[in-house]
Protein backbone atom coordinates (compact mmCIF):
# COMPACT_ATOMS: atom_id res chain seq x y z
CA UNK A 1 0.00 0.00 0.00
CA UNK A 2 1.47 3.29 -0.68
CA UNK A 3 2.05 5.34 2.12
CA UNK A 4 -0.26 8.65 2.18
CA UNK A 5 1.47 11.98 1.80
CA UNK A 6 -0.21 13.22 5.40
CA UNK A 7 -1.15 11.46 7.96
CA UNK A 8 -3.29 12.39 10.51
CA UNK A 9 -3.67 9.64 13.35
CA UNK A 10 -6.36 10.44 16.30
CA UNK A 11 -5.24 14.39 17.12
CA UNK A 12 -6.42 15.73 19.96
CA UNK A 13 -6.53 19.78 20.28
CA UNK A 14 -7.75 21.92 22.69
CA UNK A 15 -8.03 25.35 22.47
CA UNK A 16 -7.95 27.16 26.00
CA UNK A 17 -10.01 24.87 28.48
CA UNK A 18 -12.10 23.81 25.59
CA UNK A 19 -11.33 20.02 23.71
CA UNK A 20 -11.73 20.77 20.30
CA UNK A 21 -10.94 17.83 18.78
CA UNK A 22 -11.14 14.14 20.05
CA UNK A 23 -10.03 12.01 18.19
CA UNK A 24 -9.35 13.25 14.23
CA UNK A 25 -7.80 11.07 11.73
CA UNK A 26 -7.24 11.89 7.82
CA UNK A 27 -5.34 10.21 5.63
CA UNK A 28 -4.60 12.17 2.44
CA UNK A 29 -2.77 10.26 -0.80
CA UNK A 30 -0.87 12.21 -2.82
CA UNK A 31 -1.91 13.88 -5.62
CA UNK A 32 -5.64 13.62 -4.50
CA UNK A 33 -8.41 15.88 -3.67
CA UNK A 34 -9.54 14.85 -0.11
CA UNK A 35 -12.67 16.55 1.67
CA UNK A 36 -12.94 17.35 4.93
CA UNK A 37 -16.30 17.12 5.52
CA UNK A 38 -19.21 18.09 8.24
CA UNK A 39 -21.70 20.54 10.18
CA UNK A 40 -20.66 23.66 11.53
CA UNK A 41 -18.74 23.56 14.53
CA UNK A 42 -17.91 19.93 13.98
CA UNK A 43 -13.73 20.74 13.90
CA UNK A 44 -12.83 21.18 10.41
CA UNK A 45 -10.96 24.49 10.62
CA UNK A 46 -9.31 23.46 13.91
CA UNK A 47 -8.20 20.41 12.08
CA UNK A 48 -6.14 22.15 9.10
CA UNK A 49 -4.86 24.34 11.71
CA UNK A 50 -3.83 21.38 13.95
CA UNK A 51 -1.84 20.34 10.76
CA UNK A 52 -0.65 23.42 10.20
CA UNK A 53 0.49 24.33 13.88
CA UNK A 54 -1.20 27.02 14.43
CA UNK A 55 -3.37 24.87 17.46
CA UNK A 56 -0.86 21.81 17.83
CA UNK A 57 -2.54 18.92 18.99
CA UNK A 58 -1.63 17.97 22.57
CA UNK A 59 -2.35 13.99 21.79
CA UNK A 60 -1.65 12.08 18.59
CA UNK A 61 0.63 12.31 15.34
CA UNK A 62 0.66 13.82 12.19
CA UNK A 63 2.68 12.77 9.31
CA UNK A 64 3.43 14.64 6.34
CA UNK A 65 6.11 12.70 3.72
CA UNK A 66 7.13 10.44 6.05
CA UNK A 67 7.88 13.18 8.88
CA UNK A 68 5.87 13.57 12.42
CA UNK A 69 5.53 17.50 12.22
CA UNK A 70 3.57 17.58 15.54
CA UNK A 71 5.16 20.11 18.14
CA UNK A 72 6.71 21.83 15.51
CA UNK A 73 6.19 25.40 14.86
CA UNK A 74 3.79 26.62 12.23
CA UNK A 75 6.40 28.45 9.54
CA UNK A 76 8.71 25.20 10.28
CA UNK A 77 5.67 23.08 9.06
CA UNK A 78 4.94 25.87 5.94
CA UNK A 79 8.49 25.60 5.21
CA UNK A 80 8.28 21.65 4.56
CA UNK A 81 6.06 22.00 1.94
CA UNK A 82 2.26 22.90 3.10
CA UNK A 83 0.03 25.77 1.84
CA UNK A 84 -2.88 27.16 3.73
CA UNK A 85 -6.03 29.17 2.15
CA UNK A 86 -7.42 30.10 4.99
CA UNK A 87 -11.43 30.90 5.22
CA UNK A 88 -12.50 34.57 4.78
CA UNK A 89 -9.76 34.94 2.30
CA UNK A 90 -6.97 37.36 5.08
CA UNK A 91 -5.25 39.24 2.00
CA UNK A 92 -3.14 41.93 2.48
CA UNK A 93 -6.18 44.69 1.33
CA UNK A 94 -3.75 47.64 1.10
CA UNK A 95 -1.34 45.67 -0.76
CA UNK A 96 -0.88 45.59 -4.87
CA UNK A 97 -1.85 41.62 -6.29
CA UNK A 98 1.38 42.16 -7.24
CA UNK A 99 2.86 42.62 -4.02
CA UNK A 100 0.39 40.42 -2.04
CA UNK A 101 1.68 37.81 -4.53
CA UNK A 102 5.82 38.67 -3.84
CA UNK A 103 5.48 38.17 -0.26
CA UNK A 104 4.02 34.51 -0.59
CA UNK A 105 7.94 33.88 -1.72
CA UNK A 106 9.96 31.97 0.64
CA UNK A 107 12.55 31.72 -1.94
CA UNK A 108 13.70 34.34 -4.30
CA UNK A 109 12.44 33.68 -7.87
CA UNK A 110 9.26 31.27 -6.60
CA UNK A 111 6.89 34.07 -8.21
CA UNK A 112 8.51 34.73 -11.41
CA UNK A 113 8.72 30.65 -12.10
CA UNK A 114 5.17 29.98 -11.34
CA UNK A 115 3.57 33.06 -12.62
CA UNK A 116 2.45 31.57 -15.91
CA UNK A 117 0.65 28.80 -14.80
CA UNK A 118 -1.13 31.49 -11.95
CA UNK A 119 -2.28 33.75 -13.85
CA UNK A 120 -3.45 30.54 -16.74
CA UNK A 121 -5.85 29.41 -13.44
CA UNK A 122 -6.98 33.20 -12.62
CA UNK A 123 -6.72 35.57 -15.90
CA UNK A 124 -8.25 38.17 -13.43
CA UNK A 125 -5.17 38.43 -11.32
CA UNK A 126 -2.80 39.38 -13.77
CA UNK A 127 -5.08 41.99 -15.36
CA UNK A 128 -5.53 43.25 -12.07
CA UNK A 129 -2.12 42.77 -10.69
CA UNK A 130 -1.49 46.55 -10.01
CA UNK A 131 -4.85 46.99 -7.84
CA UNK A 132 -4.64 47.01 -4.31
CA UNK A 133 -7.06 44.10 -2.68
CA UNK A 134 -9.29 46.35 -1.51
CA UNK A 135 -10.44 46.88 -5.03
CA UNK A 136 -10.98 43.22 -5.69
CA UNK A 137 -14.85 41.59 -5.65
CA UNK A 138 -14.93 38.60 -2.86
CA UNK A 139 -14.10 36.33 -5.84
CA UNK A 140 -10.95 38.18 -7.18
CA UNK A 141 -9.93 37.88 -3.31
CA UNK A 142 -10.25 34.09 -2.96
CA UNK A 143 -8.42 33.62 -6.22
CA UNK A 144 -5.83 35.44 -4.87
CA UNK A 145 -5.66 33.88 -1.44
CA UNK A 146 -5.62 30.42 -3.47
CA UNK A 147 -2.74 31.93 -6.05
CA UNK A 148 -0.79 32.84 -2.66
CA UNK A 149 -0.40 29.61 -1.77
CA UNK A 150 0.97 28.26 -4.88
CA UNK A 151 3.10 30.97 -5.11
CA UNK A 152 5.94 28.26 -2.97
CA UNK A 153 6.56 24.75 -3.92
CA UNK A 154 3.88 23.44 -1.91
CA UNK A 155 3.11 19.80 -1.78
CA UNK A 156 0.06 19.92 -0.06
CA UNK A 157 -2.51 22.54 0.09
CA UNK A 158 -5.11 23.05 2.79
CA UNK A 159 -8.10 24.90 1.52
CA UNK A 160 -10.63 25.77 3.89
CA UNK A 161 -13.98 27.05 2.34
CA UNK A 162 -13.35 28.26 -1.02
CA UNK A 163 -16.87 28.69 -1.85
CA UNK A 164 -18.07 30.90 0.47
CA UNK A 165 -19.60 34.16 -0.06
CA UNK A 166 -19.18 33.77 -3.58
CA UNK A 167 -21.88 33.80 -6.51
CA UNK A 168 -22.47 30.60 -8.48
CA UNK A 169 -20.23 31.60 -11.93
CA UNK A 170 -17.69 32.36 -9.78
CA UNK A 171 -17.85 29.33 -7.86
CA UNK A 172 -17.81 27.27 -11.05
CA UNK A 173 -14.60 29.06 -11.95
CA UNK A 174 -12.72 28.37 -8.50
CA UNK A 175 -14.00 24.81 -8.67
CA UNK A 176 -11.97 24.54 -12.22
CA UNK A 177 -9.01 26.30 -10.98
CA UNK A 178 -8.91 23.33 -8.05
CA UNK A 179 -9.02 20.74 -10.57
CA UNK A 180 -6.23 22.25 -12.45
CA UNK A 181 -3.99 23.11 -9.57
CA UNK A 182 -4.84 19.59 -8.21
CA UNK A 183 -2.42 18.11 -10.87
CA UNK A 184 0.70 20.14 -9.37
CA UNK A 185 0.13 19.81 -5.91
CA UNK A 186 -2.45 17.59 -3.31
CA UNK A 187 -5.30 19.36 -1.72
CA UNK A 188 -7.27 18.64 1.49
CA UNK A 189 -10.21 20.82 1.12
CA UNK A 190 -12.55 21.91 3.94
CA UNK A 191 -15.84 22.79 2.06
CA UNK A 192 -19.27 23.35 3.42
CA UNK A 193 -20.95 23.08 -0.08
CA UNK A 194 -21.39 19.29 -0.49
CA UNK A 195 -22.07 19.39 -4.05
CA UNK A 196 -18.88 21.80 -4.65
CA UNK A 197 -17.06 19.05 -2.47
CA UNK A 198 -18.29 16.47 -3.97
CA UNK A 199 -17.78 17.06 -7.89
CA UNK A 200 -13.86 18.06 -6.53
CA UNK A 201 -12.62 15.38 -4.41
CA UNK A 202 -11.96 12.05 -4.96
CA UNK A 203 -12.41 10.74 -1.38
CA UNK A 204 -13.75 12.28 2.16
CA UNK A 205 -14.11 12.14 5.99
CA UNK A 206 -16.22 13.55 7.84
CA UNK A 207 -16.11 15.20 11.05
CA UNK A 208 -18.87 14.94 13.76
CA UNK A 209 -18.12 16.88 17.38
CA UNK A 210 -14.47 16.63 17.12
CA UNK A 211 -13.80 13.35 15.52
CA UNK A 212 -13.94 11.76 12.44
CA UNK A 213 -16.90 9.67 12.33
CA UNK A 214 -16.59 7.77 8.47
CA UNK A 215 -14.46 8.11 5.43
CA UNK A 216 -14.33 6.53 2.04
CA UNK A 217 -14.77 7.55 -1.51
CA UNK A 218 -16.93 10.14 -2.42
CA UNK A 219 -18.79 8.48 -5.27
CA UNK A 220 -20.13 6.28 -2.52
CA UNK A 221 -20.99 8.94 -0.04
CA UNK A 222 -22.88 10.62 -3.26
CA UNK A 223 -25.12 7.88 -2.83
CA UNK A 224 -25.77 7.75 0.47
CA UNK A 225 -28.32 9.64 1.59
CA UNK A 226 -28.70 9.12 5.16
CA UNK A 227 -25.24 9.62 5.74
CA UNK A 228 -25.66 12.68 4.09
CA UNK A 229 -28.39 13.72 6.18
CA UNK A 230 -27.02 12.78 9.51
CA UNK A 231 -23.88 14.14 9.62
CA UNK A 232 -24.35 16.92 6.57
CA UNK A 233 -28.26 18.51 6.96
CA UNK A 234 -28.15 17.87 3.11
CA UNK A 235 -30.55 15.79 1.06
Amino acid sequence: MTTPLLSVQNIHTYIGQFHILEGVSIEVPSGSIVALLGRNGAGKTTTLKSILGITPPLQGKVIFDGVEIQGRRAFEIADMGIGFVPEHRAIFRDLSVAENLKIAERKKGELAKKQDFIFGLFPDLERLIHLPGTSLSGGQQQMLAVARALVPDNKLLLIDEPSEGLAPVIIEQMMEAIRQLSTETTVLLVEQNFIVASRLAESYVIVEEGQSVQYGRMIDLVNDKQTIHRYLGAA
